[in-house]
This record gives C-alpha cells, sequence and structure tokens, in this order.
C-alpha cells in the first residue's frame, strides 16, 4: 500500500508548487529562471510552467490509482492504462515546461 501512497503525496505536492507558479510566485523554480524571466513575464511563465507541474501531478496520482484497482480488482488492463497515464502525463507537462523555458527564458539554461 506504501508504494501508493508516494506518487499520490508527490503528486500532490506538485499540485500545490504548479498552483503556486500559476498565480506567479515562481521562488520553486532555479534561481537561473527567475532572474532571467522580466517582471512582465513572470505570470504567463508561471501560469505555463504551473500548468505542466499541475499536469503531471495529477498523472501521478491516476497512475497510483489504476496501479491500485488494478491489483485490488485484478483487471491487468489498468495496468497498462497507469503506464499510459504517467507517460502521457510527463510527455505533456514536461514540454509545457520546456517551451516555457524556452519562450520566456530564451533558452533551458
Amino acid at each position: 500500500m506504501e508504494a501508493y501512497l508516494i506518487p499520490v503525496v508527490l503528486g500532490i505536492i506538485l499540485i500545490i508548487l504548479g498552483i503556486q507558479n500559476m498565480r506567479g510566485n515562481i521562488s520553486s523554480l532555479h534561481s537561473y529562471h527567475r532572474k532571467r524571466v522580466t517582471e512582465e513575464d513572470r505570470v504567463p511563465f508561471g501560469k505555463t510552467v504551473g500548468t505542466g507541474t499541475i499536469l503531471i501531478g495529477c498523472s501521478l496520482i491516476l497512475e497510483a490509482v489504476f496501479r491500485l484497482a488494478a491489483i485490488m480488482m485484478k483487471i491487468p488492463i489498468l495496468e497498462t492504462f497507469a503506464t499510459v497515464v504517467i507517460a502521457i502525463g510527463l510527455i505533456i507537462g514536461g514540454a509545457l515546461i520546456f517551451y516555457a523555458m524556452i519562450k520566456f527564458n530564451k533558452g533551458l539554461f
């Protein structure tokens, strides 16, 4: 049961951080990004990064729910759904975060 609790807790933490980012509070991001983003771009940057972070957090929670349901209900296809959910969440969420970094920081580094 603990194996399913860790992704849920991590997902909740990421969702909270994403909400903070969406409100324009980008203090959880690396200082490089805070320095390179202009004041007027802070909110759009935070919204884009926050959306990606929330998406990753939600996918972690859904992945844990699907895996737990697969074991409890003995439906193996739910394991596949869990893998697909986490993959899609990481790809789309990561792409949003990288897009924001490239657009507002003019590069990743």
